[in-house]
């Protein structure tokens, strides 16, 4: 089944899916971003006279759920151009 492909191509294909895969956890912050700021607009609507609390709680909320997304990021650069499976592989 893996015959034809060397041992560098296969850990470099395996690190590009792994990268993907770090990349998908972007989807939920995503998501719960866009649920927060929706209610947090639904609250201002609600009490205009809270709307400084509201929207500070709200972007600290956001900025929290955000770290997610960018731990997903950063993994993904390290395993796409810094290639930390082929250089352990190599010093074997």
């Amino acid at each position: 089944m893996l015959e034809g492909i060397t041992s560098e191509a296969f850990i470099l294909g395996c690190s590009a899916i792994g990268a993907g895969l770090a990349m998908i956890a972007g989807i939920g912050p995503g998501i719960g971003q866009g649920h927060a700021a929706g209610r947090g607009a639904e609250a201002v609507g609600r009490q205009p006279e809270a709307q400084d609390d509201i929207v500070r709680t709200m972007l600290l909320g956001q900025a929290v759920a955000e770290t997610t997304g960018i731990y997903g990021l950063v993994i993904a650069i390290i395993l796409l151009f810094v290639r930390p499976l082929l250089t352990a592989y190599l010093n074997l």
